[in-house]
């Protein structure tokens, strides 16, 4: 017997819900850059752009397809120049600011 049919018919959980808006999408960024995985960022541009539509993304940001799929692998590191590129086509202004005195 399964008791678990509600979950079951659950679909998938999609990042692409929660990146409804350029706010939402820059404290995800913020948050990825935070944890300092090694290729999050990557990764997190990488499930941004297909959320957004990777054919449109690669087009405003004037990569190819594949050229944008090879970039943003999880073990990728693209180059800031690829990443301020798929930023801008995704509606982003990267920046820098200070860090705290404590933070090393």
């Amino acid at each position: 017997m399964n008791t678990n049919k509600e979950i079951d018919d659950t679909s998938a959980f999609e990042m692409a819900e929660y990146f409804d808006t350029e706010e939402a999408i820059a404290k995800y960024l913020n948050q990825v850059l935070t944890d300092d995985k090694p290729g999050g960022l990557a990764e997190a541009i990488g499930c941004i752009a297909k959320a957004r539509g990777i054919t449109e993304i690669a087009k405003a940001s004037g990569l190819t397809r594949e050229e944008l799929y090879k970039a943003l692998m999880p073990d990728s590191e693209p180059s800031l120049n690829i990443i301020m590129r798929v930023s801008k086509a995704i509606g982003l202004k990267l920046g820098v600011e200070p860090a705290l005195k404590n933070e090393s």
